[in-house]
């Protein structure tokens, strides 16, 4: 019979293929193979497909949170970025008339002059009171944050509050200074600790231009 089945084909004219079966049967199996590989690699890479998302959230920083929770160095960010696109709200100049009570009511508190007040105002803002300056001072006198913290201001954008910071900053420069309105001016510039370091004003360009603009306009020569 087995003779038969494989003269039969020949008589018909047709070359069988004792492998033809086999090639067959092993198709098969690898295709049924590849299936079962995919779905039992699919539960593992669906996981690992959620570690890499969890892992991207981590390097994220949430607002107030350190960027080190996935990496090992710090997330570097641009000074005072966050700051300025949270804080900065769009604003009009401020007139006179708007502040002219808080300008003179800070002044006669502090023993300074109005126009000394207006004087800053217009040199730190040109008195737009959301004016946030690319190192983070604040406000219609440019407070930095530390020093309104420090003279109790709890929203440097709000006018009177401002000037109420600036004012009593700018006494305790002037009564660390004997009253010498150059070397006040310069440390509300630059900072009191670069007044003390050169033991004068700072031969800073910006400082020496800031000072000489509000004396100028006070007509101090």
């Amino acid at each position: 019979m087995i003779a038969l089945a494989f003269l039969l084909p020949r008589l018909w004219g047709q070359a069988p293929d004792p492998y033809e079966a086999m090639r067959t049967a092993m198709e098969a199996s690898i295709a049924r193979q590849q299936d079962s590989v995919s779905g039992s690699m699919e539960p593992a890479a669906a996981k690992q497909r959620a570690s890499i998302q969890a892992q991207a959230r981590s390097a994220t920083p949430a607002p107030g949170e350190s960027a080190s929770t996935f990496f090992t160095v710090s997330w570097p960010r641009p000074p005072g970025f966050a700051t300025e696109m949270q804080r900065m709200p769009e604003c009009r100049p401020v007139s006179q008339d708007e502040i002219g009570d808080a300008i003179q009511e800070a002044a006669e508190r502090e023993g300074l002059t109005p126009d000394l007040l207006r004087a800053i105002i217009h040199k730190e803002s040109s008195y737009l009171p959301c004016a946030v300056s690319p190192k983070g001072a604040l406000g219609l006198m440019q407070l930095m944050p530390a020093t309104a913290s420090a003279m109790k201001v709890e929203n440097p954008f709000d006018p009177k509050q401002n000037i109420d910071g600036g004012s009593r900053f700018l006494r305790k420069l002037l009564n660390r200074y004997g009253n010498d309105l150059t070397l006040a001016l310069g440390a509300y510039n630059a900072g009191p600790g670069n007044v003390d370091t050169y033991g004068g004003l700072p031969p800073f360009p910006e400082t020496i231009g800031y000072v000489g603009d509000i004396l100028s306009k006070l007509g101090v020569q």
